[in-house]
């Protein structure tokens, strides 16, 4: 692993790179919101909305993970009592510009900072960078607040699902998002 890594809140400029990153760890997600699946397309509302400020895909709630300045993993986080606010901007667009009906379920609530998703580079992954970056998030939302953390991991993403529980996420609940059956881990507040 090189020794030149970063790990730094995430600014507009980097936008096209966390789209890329978020799309890989939501795919589905994001083409049953824009009503096709179309890779160019699901890149673009990402990159849309990552560039803008005060939504739950803004920049504002994204961290970058780099190696020599090259963003090779990026988080998306956010307060979980936000949520209607952040989904706001995102539901009239959908049903403004793409004629599509936004009904989602709410996956996170207040008393929590929700991990909305986690993208790694392909060429990066399995050589622990998400763990990297994980310890980081923890460090700064769990470690010093009294919220928990919390994530939804795919039921057939058993990899992810080992990395979240290795790190001391626990299994809350089923939940359906989507129509994709997810787990709804957490980690709670540690004493330092």
């Amino acid at each position: 692993m090189d020794n030149a890594i970063n790990i730094r809140k995430a600014q507009s400029k980097d936008s096209k790179n966390i789209a890329c990153l978020l799309l890989s760890a939501m795919e589905d997600i994001i083409y049953d919101f824009i009503g096709e699946s179309a890779y160019d397309k699901a890149i673009n509302f990402l990159e849309h909305f990552i560039k803008l400020e005060n939504n739950q895909y803004s920049y504002q709630n994204c961290w970058v993970m780099s190696i020599d300045e090259e963003i090779i993993a990026a988080i998306n986080i956010y307060n979980g009592a936000e949520l209607k606010k952040l989904r706001r901007p995102i539901e009239n667009y959908l049903k403004n510009e793409l004629n599509q009906i936004f009904d989602m379920e709410e996956e996170t609530k207040e008393g929590e900072f929700y991990i909305d998703s986690l993208g790694v580079r392909p060429d990066k992954q399995g050589q622990g960078y998400a763990r990297i970056l994980l310890q980081k998030i923890i460090q700064i939302y769990s470690d010093k607040s009294p919220y928990c953390l919390g994530l939804l991991v795919e039921k057939r993403k058993a990899h992810a699902k080992k990395l979240y529980l290795s790190m001391g996420f626990k299994y809350q609940k089923d939940l359906l998002l989507a129509g994709i059956e997810m787990e709804h881990l957490q980690l709670k507040q540690r004493t330092i």
